[in-house]
Formats: structure tokens, C-alpha cells, sequence
């Protein structure tokens, strides 16, 4: 499938570093949404008069609405231009943080979060705007940038929402969000063209379809499924209807003429294997997410709980942030001049022994501070190789659905991270008065199966087609089509 319109003279586009900085800006800001509402979940059930089950659907709206919106999003923008369906993400945010600031139960709240989690392919949409617009050169590190704002907005919303959270109305949260996604929809106008490559043709209902149908039975099933019973007919229910969707959709996706996704394409060794790599590399930065905000906020009496609050607890995250967006650099002089397939080798190691070193020892502030930091630096060099990877190996014309199902795999990663670790902690406890609370031992077990996760991740990516120096600035030149071609099948 090729592009219906060349792409325009990368030497023309305006000003990079204004292209960059805003569509990190806008990554940024699409996944504080993932956080915002982290600090309030203990508070829900009082401010919504709501039931803590019911509450819950506040996250798992969120999650549900990004599984679907992720791939649709992606294969709209290769069809009808990346920086409309931005302008459509954001809106949906927007309007999302709207209903959300003028909710006073649960329902509307739940339909206002469902609709922030709608903009989740602001991502994925964004590297693939820089693929297209911006001189080769300078793709690997905007890229890497782009890249790191997935965790840079995670990491700095859970301060910022819980300061709110503790000392001011919780609507507040909501609309502040709102805000800033008109200010990032302005910004965009002003300095984001638009790309000219389009694939065109018609959108693959049915493959949307069953894709979605496929991903909030398996989400459904992984969110839930601690609360409903692993063996419940729910759960079991959702389960096979995770299968026979996902099946049908391999089935159709193979046979239309104009897929969703097509799986030829990530059937290629480079795609598949990063793909691969991108989940387990979602469950790795997702354990520490679950693991440290315990720790920290537990109560001394138990012996390793650090007794602190959501604020400090949000603090302490903060600086994995700030660290995943500094080593966007470093991880694209590795990416520019050993390839990105040694990018996410030496992230996996960063990760695996920042990991281990939680293992051994979260005894003191400073010790998280530093293991949080060391896990950032990895993920953030892992993340900031994988679009290279991704875009190294397909064609222009469906960089924005091969971008957005490598940001699916990720996010499966973490829905499963959330499960297993859940499973763990439920099980693995100490009693507290009259309380059951996660003890020190299942901590380190999360820990260590994180670590082991990142060591899966480097074995995956040892597998990955050797580097040359065409892939070094992101191979597939926008310009020639057939360059991209010749390197999927290299």
C-alpha cells in the first residue's frame, strides 16, 4: 500500500525544534490523563456517594477507551491526515475534562474520563506527523523525545494531582486538563503542518470493530478480574470472547483489501519482535508505578512502609519523569550511531538492574528516589528506540498505525503488570489490626519478576535485524516509498 500524495521537501518544513517541542508537549499532556485522577481514588466513593468497586470504572474507562482508540486513531490519520486526527484527540480530551469538571456522581464522571482516554493516539499520532515532516536527521532524537513524554506526563501528574487533590476542589483537576488541551490545540496551529502522505481508501469497520471487541474483553478481564474471581464465568466469559474476536480479526484483517492493521507488515521480524518487547517493557515500567506509591504511604508499624503522603509520594515519582526525558538525547546518539536495536538492548539492562537494586533494598526515600530514576533512564532509552525500530521497517504510508499498535503493546504490558501484581500483593500479605496489607516479600517478588521482564526484553531484542547505517536515522525515507519497502524485507 503506498501513499497517495508524495511527501513535501523535509528542508522546507518550519522551525524543527518548534514541531517537537510542541507535539512532546502535547504527549505530555494526553498522558497526565493516565494519572489525574490517581490521587482522588481513595476519596471517590465519598465525593460520588458511590460503592469503591463502582468507582473504579473511573481508571478502567479510561484504559478501555485508549485500547480502542489507539489503532483507530493511528489508521484514521495514515487516511485522512495526522494532524486532523490530533485535532480530533484533543478535542475528545477537552470535551472529556469538561464533563468531568461538571460532575457530581459517577456516571458522568466515568463517561468524562472514557472521552479523555479517547486522546491516547496523540502519541503515536505525533511520532508519525515527525516521520513525515521533519529532515532525517533530526528524527531520531525527536523521536526519542516524543517517545519519552509517555512517561514524562505519568510520572509529573501524580504530584501535580495530588497537590491539587489535597488543598483544593477536585474539579480543579478537570479543568486545568481542559485547558491545556485547547492551549496544546493552539500551539499545534501554529507551528504543526500537516503531513501530505495519505494512504486514502476506505476505513475497515470491521477490523475496528472486532480489534475493539477483542481488547476490552481481554482488559476487562485483566482489570477486573482480581474483583469478579479468575474463574468466574465473567471473567472466563470475557476471556473467550477476547480469543474468538481476535481470531476473527486475524482471519478478516489478512483478507480485506485496506486492513486496519496490516499484519503483513507486522509480521516482519522487526516489527513483531519490538512489538513483543514493548509489552514486556509496559509491565516493567508499570510495577514500580504499583509498587512505590505502597510503600511509600504504608504505615511505619509495618516495618518497611514509609508512612508519607500522596504529595511526597508524588515527589518521590517525579524525578523518573524529568530522567526519561534527559536521556531522550543520549538515546538518540546511540540510536544515530550504533541503531536503535542497541538503544533498547542497553535500556533493558538499565531497567533489569535498577530493578534489582529495588530487590535488595526501598528502606529510604532517597534509595526509591534513586531506583525510580535508574528505571526512567532505561525506560526512556527503551521508548525513544522503539518508534525507530517501528518506522525503520514500514512503509510512510502506515507509520501512524504501525506507531499506534506499538503503543497498544505497551499498554497491554501495563494492564497485565496491574493484574499480576495485583494478584501477588492480594496474596502475599501481613495483617495490620484488623487489615490485610501487601507485605515486604510480595513487594520484592513484583520487583523481581520486573526485572525479569526487562532481561526478556533484551533477549527479544538480541533478535532484532542487525544494524546498518541507513537504519540510524530511522530508515524509511518518506521520499521513497520503496527504500521502506526494501528494508521490510531486508
Amino acid at each position: 500500500m503506498s501513499s497517495s500524495v508524495t511527501a513535501p521537501d523535509r528542508a522546507a518544513s518550519p522551525a524543527t525544534g518548534a514541531v517537537v517541542a510542541v507535539l512532546a508537549f502535547a504527549g505530555i499532556v494526553v498522558s497526565l490523563m493516565q494519572t489525574l485522577i490517581i490521587p482522588l481514588i481513595p476519596q471517590l466513593p465519598t465525593l460520588l456517594n458511590a460503592h469503591a468497586s463502582d468507582t473504579a470504572w473511573a481508571v478502567t474507562a479510561t484504559l478501555l477507551a485508549g485500547a480502542v482508540a489507539v489503532p483507530v486513531m493511528g489508521r484514521l490519520g495514515d487516511m485522512f491526515g495526522k494532524r486532523r486526527l490530533l485535532f480530533v484527540s484533543l478535542a475528545l480530551m477537552v470535551a472529556g475534562s469538561v464533563v468531568g469538571a461538571l460532575s457530581e456522581s459517577l456516571v458522568p464522571l466515568v463517561v468524562g474520563r472514557a472521552l479523555q482516554g479517547l486522546a491516547a493516539g496523540v502519541i503515536p499520532l505525533g511520532i508519525s506527523i515527525m516521520r513525515d515532516v521533519l529532515p532525517r536527521e533530526k528524527l531520531a532524537g525527536a523521536t526519542a523525545t516524543m517517545g519519552a513524554s509517555l512517561g514524562v506526563g505519568g510520572a509529573l501528574g501524580l504530584p501535580v494531582a495530588a497537590l491539587i487533590a489535597e488543598y483544593a476542589d477536585w474539579h480543579l483537576l478537570f479543568w486545568i486538563s481542559a485547558a491545556l488541551g485547547v492551549i496544546v490545540a493552539g500551539l499545534i496551529v501554529v507551528t504543526v503542518p500537516e503531513s501530505e502522505i495519505r494512504t486514502g481508501g476506505s476505513f475497515d469497520t470491521v477490523g475496528a470493530a472486532s480489534l475493539s471487541i477483542a481488547l476490552i474483553s481481554l482488559l476487562l478481564a485483566i482489570s477486573k478480574g482480581s474483583s469478579w474471581g479468575w474463574t468466574s464465568s465473567t471473567t472466563i466469559g470475557l476471556l473467550v470472547a477476547f480469543v474468538l474476536s481476535l481470531s476473527f480479526w486475524g482471519w478478516w484483517e489478512l483478507r480485506t483489501g485496506q486492513p486496519l492493521v496490516d499484519l503483513r507488515v507486522s509480521a516482519h521480524r522487526q516489527v513483531l519482535l519490538t512489538n513483543f518487547a514493548s509489552v514486556v517493557f509496559g509491565f516493567s515500567m508499570f510495577a514500580m508505578t504499583l509498587v512505590f506509591p505502597q510503600v511509600l504511604q504504608l504505615p511505619v508499624a509495618t516495618g518497611f512502609g514509609l508512612g508519607r503522603s500522596m504529595l511526597v509520594t508524588g515527589l518521590v515519582m517525579a524525578p523518573s519523569g524529568i530522567v526519561m526525558m534527559l536521556v531522550a538525547p543520549i538515546s538518540s546518539r546511540i540510536t544515530t550511531t550504533k541503531g536503535p536495536k542497541t538503544t533498547l538492548m542497553i535500556g533493558a539492562v538499565i531497567v533489569s538492574v535498577g530493578y534489582v537494586f529495588g530487590v535488595v533494598t526501598m528502606s529510604e526515600i532517597w534509595q526509591l528516589v534513586a531506583i525510580s530514576s535508574i528505571i526512567g533512564a532505561g525506560i526512556g532509552m527503551a521508548y525513544g528506540a522503539m518508534p525507530a525500530l517501528i518506522m525503520g521497517a514500514v512503509p510512510p504510508s502506515e507509520t501512524a498505525a504501525a506507531n499506534s499498535l506499538n503503543t497498544l503493546m505497551r499498554s497491554l504490558g501495563t494492564s497485565t503488570a496491574s493484574a499480576v501484581a495485583g494478584v501477588i500483593l492480594a496474596q502475599m500479605t501481613i495483617t495490620m489490626g484488623s487489615a490485610e496489607v501487601p507485605s515486604h516479600a510480595g513487594f520484592r517478588v513484583t520487583m523481581a519478576i520486573a526485572a525479569v521482564s526487562a532481561l526478556i526484553a533484551l533477549a527479544l531484542a538480541a533478535f532484532l535485524p542487525r544494524f546498518t547505517p541507513s537504519e540510524s536515522t530511522v530508515t524509511a525515507n518518506a521520499q521513497d516509498p520503496d527504500a521502506a519497502s526494501l528494508a521490510r524485507h531486508r
